[in-house]
């Protein structure tokens, strides 16, 4: 039994990581030249946005109090945010900033499946 509620205490501690996207816009240097192009104000702009309209994951109180669905169900919500969090300043860095890309955003982004009959041409 407290070997399960380590478990779960480790999973609080991992979730929600990454940077919000304001926080990383400031973390850029102005002195770079990409920062003044166009492509990196709309970013910067967005991610002044993305903040305050974000959406906030399912608690990982009310997630316990659903049992262990409700838990999963919670810690995937907030993995899911950590993910798009770290793909918009993975963008963000590329838009903004003349640096290699950071080893902490360096992630494939996951391709989405297809539906079989898209994207092909019938024989027909």
């Amino acid at each position: 039994m407290n070997a399960r509620i380590l478990a779960i205490m480790a999973l609080f501690a991992a979730a929600g990581c990454t940077t919000p996207p304001a926080e990383y816009a400031s973390s850029l240097s102005p002195q770079d030249p990409k920062w003044l192009s166009p492509e990196c104000e709309e970013t910067r702009m967005a991610a002044l946005r993305y903040d305050l309209e974000e959406k906030k994951p399912m608690s990982l109180p009310v997630g316990l109090m659903l049992g262990p669905y409700g838990l999963g169900i919670a810690l995937a919500s907030r993995e899911h945010q950590d993910m798009k969090r770290k793909l918009f300043a993975r963008e963000m860095h590329l838009r903004c900033s003349s640096l290699p890309l950071p080893e902490n955003l360096r992630v494939v982004p996951s391709s989405t499946p297809v539906d079989a009959g898209q994207g092909r041409q019938s024989g027909r």
